[in-house]
């Protein structure tokens, strides 16, 4: 399994935009061959949002960013000043996974 996040710094004034831009493009991922979840972490004392995405293997994610729904997804360019710093994209493979309900 892979776990890809992107790591994203809003500027101060453009969360509740930016947020809605995340909430305009579900669906787009969701039907991709490989994909499993879709997490977004909304930060509480920082800039930086965290969008995280689950893949059955890397080839499925590769696929994704090849997909006409990644390329539609990522269509409407957001003005740089939304944006407080560079996005920070990290891939990795799981190792462990101790996560489950309790019962």
């Amino acid at each position: 399994m892979i776990v890809v996040a992107n790591r994203i710094a809003v500027a101060k004034g453009y969360e509740a935009e930016f947020e809605e831009r995340l909430r305009t493009r579900q669906g787009l991922v969701e039907g991709e061959p490989g994909f499993v979840r879709n997490l977004v972490l909304k930060p509480l004392e920082a800039e930086t949002y965290v969008v995280m995405t689950w893949w059955q293997d890397y080839a499925s994610f590769e696929a994704w960013t090849h997909s006409d729904a990644f390329h539609q997804a990522h269509s409407r360019r957001p003005p740089a000043e939304m944006f407080s710093g560079p996005n920070k994209l990290e891939i990795h493979e799981v190792l462990t996974d101790t996560g489950g309900s309790a019962a």
